[in-house]
């Protein structure tokens, strides 16, 4: 494989003239760079004006390898052929090397190149790129890429300390001027004494600098301005230590090579550096691994218009009341900080309420913000800052919080953050975890990457108070009011979302967006007076376990699940009662022709749901099929001549205003391996209107492995 580095543009505050100055004095010999031990010139030339000046070298160098290493090569030292072309009309220096020894089994190609910045012509820019291909070493190919990659890295830094050595040498010389190349006069013209630089013999600017000119040197005139890319197309090692942070050599040409890479293939908008460089940590800048996940992602941001959330997203009014997080001042080290109060939010509510997408949209706009939150903290504080805290409150927290829908909406919010903003989270602060918590963090962990986990500091009770708690990475006069601290925090408390607020997919939410995810958790339906809904499940094998959770939201309904050998046929049929619409979300499997007992058979006893229920529960199958889970609008029961209506029954036929009932639910398959110890065998509850999660008491009321607890 071939090994790549590409410089970022590293400025010198000095003019051109004077730099290359300091660059010849590295010539034959140069003490600063141990590695390097000496050169000779194999060939000269100059262009008749003495503007161009080449020079082709074979330099020698120690190579820091195993003496096995050495001995096996046949080596002790290692040469390079390197041609220097300096254009004092144009003012650049090009320089070209290449390997002479085992040329046939290494290829090490080296470009650099200095010229004038583009943006202050008394600066000067380098640049650098180089390339390294081990195509047989003796077995120890790998070896010497390991060698010549950690000792060419090394020296990269060293360069550029080793031409600021020289210049401060010069300088304290007193040569801080070197006039500019000019042109010979021609022939006839009278000669005015201006020295034509890289004209005469020895074509060493440096001494055309040694007429005592002590001009104070033009670039340090210039105030050090913030720093900025010289070109908008490469960027400047200063810009990256200011706004990226340190970056080890290698790091900052992973990072160069990517954004080389999107300007000349990416068609959209070029994502900002530090977005870039998350995906390269994210990867540990494999830039082959890098480059798919941000081409995934900018296509993600490009399809569902997320660019734009911002301006386009604005939360609804319940998230605003029930939504418990919010921006709150930045840690001890400068980042944003976003807190959020998780036990005293009604997850459940807010997805059947708002659904999955709104819940979705809303973090991503919380992530885009964030990464807005840093930009300016970084403008603010002087120093890179590129990621926030999160600090999570979970007093409160309880198994109404392990209902497994809710958790699977949680899961799939976090595997979209985790693809798309990766490494913007610097830590994240759990406090006051309660028992329950570690049931919470083992169905969640393993769906969260390794790096973002180990940013996570938990504290349990009352530790997170004192010394080695928040105090050691938020400032005590930012702890919120409810954490024990004194400023006043402006999240919301949250608590229950009402039922009457739960939506339905006749309430289409967000329709202006695209949406995100084209599935949703819940579905709706409605129940029909004489069309029931239900839904097939085929289970392929003995002992799965099917698990549903549904709300009544209008009227009362009768839940049933039954069993059939039979595939039944998909049909939406309509009411049966002509001043009713179409059951349009109602679905019919159950032929009216079928004979219970004999093509299917009733697997749960029927279940009576009242309007504002909670229902949920599970059923382990004893046999393949197909499973059909049934709602079928509830009625008072004929009565016999020797019996009276129950009043329940009665109030119910009267509270029922129409003909149509709605519901929502939600169910799944799983293994039964796989069902001990998941979120849906959890103690569950089955709650009345007002309520989210009452008292929980388990109830045997169906048949077989299956309990639904009211």
């Amino acid at each position: 494989m071939v090994q790549k580095y590409q410089s970022p543009v590293r400025v010198y505050k000095y003019p051109f003239e004077l730099v290359m100055a300091a660059y010849e004095k590295r010539f034959p010999t140069c003490p600063e760079i141990p590695v390097f031990l000496g050169s000779e010139i194999l060939h000269e030339s100059r262009s008749d004006d003495g503007a161009i000046h080449i020079i082709e070298r074979s330099c020698k160098l120690n190579v820091d390898a195993p003496r096995l290493l050495k001995k096996i090569a046949g080596v002790e030292y290692v040469f390079f052929i390197q041609k220097n072309t300096v254009n004092w009309k144009e003012r650049t220096l090009r320089i070209e090397a290449h390997n002479e020894t085992f040329a046939n089994r290494v290829v090490v190609l080296e470009t650099c190149s200095y010229s004038v910045h583009p943006e202050n012509e008394e600066w000067t820019c380098f640049e650098q790129s180089a390339s390294l291909d081990i195509k047989s070493f003796f077995g120890f190919e790998s070896t010497v890429e390991k060698i010549a990659m950690k000792q060419y890295t090394s020296n990269i830094k060293r360069g550029k300390e080793v031409i600021e050595h020289y210049l401060k040498e010069l300088i304290s010389q007193g040569i801080t001027f070197i006039p500019r190349w000019t042109p010979p006069p021609v022939c006839g013209q009278k000669d005015e004494g201006v020295p034509a630089v890289g004209h005469d013999t020895d074509d060493l600017p440096l001494e055309s600098g040694t007429c005592g000119t002590t001009k104070e040197q033009t670039g340090s005139s210039c105030p050090p301005a913030e720093a900025v890319s010289p070109d908008a197309d490469k960027l400047d090692a200063d810009y990256i230590e200011r706004y990226l942070g340190q970056l080890t050599p290698m790091q900052e040409s992973c990072l160069i090579r990517l954004r080389q890479w999107l300007q000349e293939t990416h068609k959209g908008k070029i994502p900002k550096d530090e977005h870039i460089l998350r995906f390269l940590r994210a990867r540990d800048f494999n830039i082959d691994k890098a480059r798919e996940m941000l081409c995934q992602s900018l296509s993600w941001r490009k399809q569902y218009q997320v660019d734009y959330i911002l301006q386009s997203w604005r939360p609804p009014a319940l998230l605003d009341e029930y939504y418990t997080g919010g921006w709150h001042y930045q840690d001890k080290d400068g980042r944003p900080l976003y807190i959020l109060r998780l036990g005293q939010m009604d997850t459940k509510g807010l997805v059947k309420a708002l659904g999955e997408e709104s819940l979705l949209r809303h973090v991503l706009s919380i992530n885009e913000e964030g990464q807005k939150r840093c930009e300016e903290n970084t403008n603010i504080f002087g120093r890179p800052i590129t990621s926030w805290t999160c600090l999570v409150d979970l007093e409160g927290l309880n198994m109404r919080h392990l209902w497994r829908p809710g958790v699977k909406a949680l899961l799939r919010i976090i595997e979209v953050v985790e693809d798309n903003y990766p490494e913007t989270l610097g830590r994240l602060l759990i406090v006051r975890a309660p028992r329950v918590f570690p049931v919470l963090w083992t169905l969640v962990s393993p769906f969260i990457n390794e790096n973002t986990r180990q940013k996570f500091l938990i504290y349990s009770g009352n530790n997170y108070q004192g010394p080695g708690g928040l105090v050691d990475y938020v400032d005590k006069d930012v702890i919120p009011d409810f954490l024990g601290g004194d400023c006043m925090c402006t999240v919301p408390e949250g608590g229950l979302v009402p039922k009457s607020l739960y939506q339905t997919e006749e309430e289409p939410e967000n329709s202006d967006h695209i949406r995100l995810w084209t599935e949703t958790i819940y579905h709706s339906a409605s129940v029909l007076k004489g069309a029931p809904h239900e839904i097939v499940v085929e289970i392929l094998e003995g002992e799965s376990v099917i698990t549903w959770d549904f709300d009544i939201l209008k009227g009362d309904v009768v839940f049933s699940l039954f069993h059939s050998k039979r595939a039944p046929e998909t049909s939406h049929k309509e009411a049966t009662l002509p001043s009713t619409s179409a059951a349009g979300d109602n679905m019919q499997l159950i032929d009216k022709t079928w004979v219970l007992g004999v093509d299917y058979s009733r697997m749960e006893s029927p279940l009576v749901c009242r309007e504002g229920e909670s229902i949920q529960g599970s059923h382990v199958t004893r046999w393949p099929g197909f499973y059909i889970l049934q709602w079928k609008m509830h009625g008072p029961l004929p009565c016999s001549g020797t019996s009276l209506p129950r009043v329940d029954d009665v109030l119910a036929s009267l509270q029922v205003s129409s003909h149509k009932c709605k519901l929502i639910y939600y169910y799944e398959v799983l293994a039964s391996k796989d069902f001990r110890g998941s979120m849906s065998s959890l103690e569950s509850c089955n709650s009345g209107f007002s309520q989210l999660s009452g008292a929980t008491t388990s109830s045997s009321q169906s048949q077989s492995s299956s309990h639904l607890s009211r």
